[in-house]
């Protein structure tokens, strides 16, 4: 890897360098800005470091090309995050015990606060409940600061729109809400904006474009949910749910394509409808009752994955207990290497604690990444032969989906990768 340029304080910070912050981060650096990308995790700014990439759409070269020129830097020393006139941050927000953790958005806030000045702008990318950056992430700001949103420094609201994988929408055509919570901090994050992406829509509201963020992921988490259900219910019907979809897709209006699988998971759909549930319950004291629905369907589908596995078995004479399963794929996504919240890790659980002999394909990981009791094992005739049973999981392009299918009457596929009469579909 080529030396670095010596590096000149950052214009720009990015906290959090993961799924979302990297590629912004990175971003900012191609259109030629100075960047800090900012994590706590010292073993990811290690990596980053050395030009190693952990995500999806980001790929050495990407990084290697900006650190050479001196835009981007990692860093994890909160005095280097001195002298910007923009910072985003972009970091978790999970559940706790059913109730949003907004600590790492708060700790993100306390690590700015000394170095925001006057006329800086400041965005939060996070998924999170409408008021979050006007009641809880701007007070940490203006306390650490002695400076006030809106007259003193630029504060708003963006959120991610990152589809890991996707290759048709990326960072940069996929068009970018923008907010603030006052005139020319509007104008301050569309700004930045427009130098990242194609195309910017102002918000009427901060308040606003964070109940967008979670409005995009419960209509995702609700319609899956649907054909979940259904998937289920056409089973017991006697009816193809695939075929279902299939032919209800070739309506051009007023149907969208959603198909069934074992779950939903990444860093979205798990969490962000159930922050939009929570923030309803806690200010009007009422259930978002499709919320709720959707949580209990889907939160089901892995259990449900298991009782076919099960009745798969049992059709053939043979328990889950001492069955040797080959999972196929692990992780969330087609095509992804992450595993985070990924229903097929909590299938492959399930199974273990039945007492399922238990290996696993997958292209994207290593042995460190798949759960204690399972195998990863290489995408072979030998594997498959041994296998009692293959299952679908995750229809990664990269499988030898000829081979896993080869003994059709041995498989269930949650993906409907694998057609005809022979194997046992969701």
């Amino acid at each position: 890897m080529p030396e670095p340029a010596t590096p000149e304080g950052p214009d720009v910070v990015v906290v959090g360098q993961g799924y979302v912050g990297l590629p912004v981060a990175l971003r900012a650096a191609r259109v030629g800005r100075r960047v800090l990308g900012f994590d706590l995790d010292k073993d990811r700014v290690d990596k980053l470091r050395r030009g190693e990439s952990f995500v999806d759409d980001v790929t050495d070269a990407d990084l290697r090309t900006v650190i050479a020129d001196g835009r981007f830097r990692a860093g994890d020393d909160a005095a280097e995050l001195a002298g910007f006139s923009t910072a985003v941050v972009c970091v978790p927000t999970p559940l706790r015990d059913g109730a949003p953790d907004l600590g790492h958005i708060e700790s993100a806030a306390r690590l700015l606060a000394p170095h925001v000045t006057p006329g800086c702008c400041v965005v939060l990318e996070s998924t999170t409940y409408p008021g979050t950056t006007e009641e809880v992430f701007a007070p940490i700001l203006e306390a650490g600061s002695g400076l006030r949103a809106g007259p003193d420094f630029h504060l708003g609201y963006s959120p991610e729109r990152i589809d890991p994988t996707n290759p048709r929408f990326g960072l940069v055509n996929t068009p970018k809400i923008v907010s603030g919570v006052d005139e020319a901090s509007v104008r301050a994050v569309r700004a930045f904006y427009d130098l990242l992406v194609d195309e910017t829509v102002l918000a009427g509201s901060v308040r606003e474009a964070e109940l967008a963020k979670l409005l995009e992921n419960t209509f995702r988490h609700v319609n899956i949910a649907l054909v979940n259900e259904l998937a289920i219910y056409c089973h017991e019907l006697g009816i193809d749910v695939w075929s279902v979809i299939d032919m209800a897709a070739t309506k051009p209006f007023g149907f969208m394509r959603f198909t069934p699988g074992p779950g939903v998971g990444g860093h979205c759909l798990p969490i962000d409808p159930s922050y939009l549930s929570w923030q309803v319950r806690r200010a009007l004291g009422r259930t978002f009752r499709f919320v709720e629905i959707a949580n209990d369907v889907n939160d089901n589908m892995p259990g449900y994955v298991v009782a076919r596995v099960a009745e798969h078995l049992n059709r053939r004479r043979l328990a889950v207990n001492g069955s040797r399963i080959l999972l196929a794929g692990l992780t969330y996504k087609r095509n992804s290497g992450d595993v985070r919240s990924s229903p097929a890790i909590l299938v492959a659980r399930r199974l273990q604690a039945l007492g399922a002999d238990l290996h696993a394909v997958d292209p994207f990981l290593t042995a460190a990444d798949v759960p204690e009791g399972v195998e990863l094992v290489p995408c072979d005739a030998e594997q498959v032969a041994a296998a009692d049973l293959v299952v679908v999981l995750t229809d990664h392009d990269e499988l030898d989906w000829e081979l896993l299918g080869s003994v059709p009457e041995h498989v269930l596929d949650t993906r409907n990768r694998l057609r005809g009469p022979a194997v046992d579909r969701l």
